[in-house]
Order: C-alpha cells, then structure tokens, then sequence
C-alpha cells in the first residue's frame, strides 16, 4: 500500500527518504485521482525496498501542495536525493511511470 505523505511528515519521509520517492498529489473528489489510485497501489507494491511510493491529500495537506505549486491534481512527482526530477500532470499509464521510476534507479 502507498505511503501516506502529510504536512508534517514530508520532509523527513520525502524530501530526506534514502532512496527514489514518487508522490501523488490527490484528492478524494478527483476522477483522475481515483483512476491512478490502484496504480500507485501496485507501484508501491512492484517497488518495496527500492522506491518509496506514496500520496498526499492536497485537500488535508495543503502547505506541501502549495510548496511544490500543485496547481492541477493528479500531479505526480518523482524525487531523488530531495530534488524533483521529474513531474507528471493527468492520469497516466502504469507502464509510462515504471518507465520513469526505472530511470531514478
């Protein structure tokens, strides 16, 4: 199962995380947000121990949205020793986002 990423865990969680983070900006009344919802559930699943895998509520938590200009949901960004390294907006294949996981290991 993801990651929950909140307010007040995301820096030591993400931005500190010894390995790759992917985080998915969401929130409950987003229909994309719920298509990728199983998708970042079996990424979270296919990466274990390699890839920390994980979503924040923008509705809940909106200090680390707002730091990271989360304009449109769902945004998806990919993180690598504290930096961004890439950002995804819209609901997107399974296999486009292996892909860019699989570029940060």
């Amino acid at each position: 199962m993801a990651y929950k990423f909140t307010d007040n865990n995301f820096e030591q969680e993400a931005v500190e995380a010894s390995m790759p983070v992917v985080i998915d900006f969401y929130a409950d009344w987003c229909g994309p947000c719920k298509m990728m919802s199983p998708v970042i559930d079996e990424l979270a699943a296919d990466y274990e121990g390699k890839v920390k895998v994980g979503k924040v509520n923008t509705d809940e938590n909106r200090g680390v949205a707002s730091k990271y200009n989360i304009m449109s949901i769902p945004t998806i960004i990919l993180m690598k020793d504290g930096q961004v390294v890439d950002t995804v907006v819209g609901a997107i294949p399974k296999t486009v986002l292996e892909q860019k996981i699989n570029s940060m290991l």
